[in-house]
């Protein structure tokens, strides 16, 4: 379920960085394109991060872990997106994230020099970096308003769809996820525990409304969609 807009901003950034390797390196001397297996730290709370990571493929996890050792779930990151340090004195400040694989992902590391040096000689790349981190933080707003006002039920269900949104793929009940994700980890996005979203997803499959393995979560739009009356 991707938009003609994000396919052609994939196409730029992928024709950007498979070009020359050699050339980029000379220009920008700090970039490595990086392959990690499901379950990498890209970077942790609490570390002092100087890089940026750019998603060439795979989803990137962005969590925050509470005081009460609670795990928030802040976004989910695909192709294209930026994550890691954006600021000039990260040096001497701690990051308050972690960035973990759910998958496979292949990404480029940059330091924060080089990658402010790319943004002011590339402008299109520029322009999608800024576009993309306003809708990131257009999802974690959205997010949050639907913490604090609706029940954890309606909170599943645009979850789900926000999801099908991301990642995706015609089936025949609607759209397979191309993401694998527990039920612990749906949980930590919807902000409540995995008991709870468990008892809901299990009434929703029973209703027709999605279906899942171990593997996968398809999930049937439109049956969402009524129920929620929108």
């Amino acid at each position: 379920m991707q938009s003609i807009a994000h396919d052609a901003k994939s196409k730029l950034i992928r024709e950007f960085f498979e070009r020359d390797m050699n050339q980029l390196q000379k220009d920008y001397p700090s970039i490595v394109e990086i392959n990690v297996p499901k379950k990498t730290f890209l970077y942790r709370q609490g570390d002092y991060c100087s890089n940026l990571f750019w998603i060439k493929s795979g989803i990137v996890k962005l969590s925050h872990l509470t005081e009460q050792g609670s795990e928030i779930t802040i976004d989910l990151l695909k192709r294209g997106g930026v994550t890691g340090c954006f600021q000039n004195n990260s040096a001497d400040q701690e990051i308050d994230e972690t960035a973990q694989t759910l998958g496979e992902v292949n990404y480029y590391r940059i330091a924060y020099g080089d990658f402010k040096a790319m943004m002011s000689h590339q402008a299109e790349l520029a322009w999608y970096v800024i576009e993309d981190m306003y809708a990131r933080r257009q999802r974690v707003e959205r997010k949050l308003r639907t913490i604090l006002t609706q029940p954890v039920e309606v909170r599943v269900i645009n979850t789900l769809l926000e999801l099908a949104e991301m990642f995706g793929i015609r089936c025949t009940h609607g759209y397979t996820l191309e993401i694998h994700l527990t039920q612990q980890e749906v949980a930590d996005l919807v902000g409540a525990s995995r008991s709870v979203v468990s008892t809901i997803l299990n009434d929703f499959r029973n209703r027709g409304m999605l279906d899942y393995t171990r593997d996968q979560i398809c999930i049937n739009d439109a049956a969402l969609h009524d129920f929620c009356g929108f």
